[in-house]
């Protein structure tokens, strides 16, 4: 069986991370599911999902790293073109990808003990973001 699930976060952008694990866990539980996989995707390509140890000095790390490998200040050849001054955001989006695929049984994520879900907006501005969830099992 598949089943969909979606939810929106509001973002500020500027690698404005958020932990999305209670609402991914809330998905698969209310989906009826004892196990199987859940894709965790989001349909955008300034936006990524990943896994982390969530805590404050991690996603300080994560922020400085990315300003190291896709500085913001960088010229893109993306902004010649468009003009939308967002290049860096797609260059560090497509370092992480768009989802994560995680099982579960007995309706549980199966995580890491300090394995949480998170998602990453890097765009220049704030905005609404999508988050599917789609689960197959039985």
């Amino acid at each position: 069986m598949v089943i969909t699930h979606e939810f929106t976060i509001s973002c500020k952008g500027f690698c404005d991370i958020h932990n999305i694990t209670e609402a991914v866990t809330g998905a698969v539980r209310s989906s009826g599911l004892s196990s199987g996989i859940a894709t965790v995707f989001t349909p955008s390509a300034t936006t990524a999902i990943t896994t982390v140890e969530y805590e404050s000095g991690m996603l300080a790390d994560f922020e400085a790293f990315f300003e190291r490998v896709a500085s913001e200040a960088w010229e893109y050849k993306h902004n010649e073109r468009w003009h939308d001054g967002n290049g860096f955001s797609h260059v560090r989006a497509a370092l992480l990808g768009p989802s994560v695929t995680i099982p579960f049984t007995d309706g549980r994520l199966i995580l890491g003990t300090w394995q949480e879900i998170a998602f990453l907006d890097f765009d220049n501005r704030r905005r609404n973001r999508r988050i599917i969830v789609q689960m197959v099992g039985e």
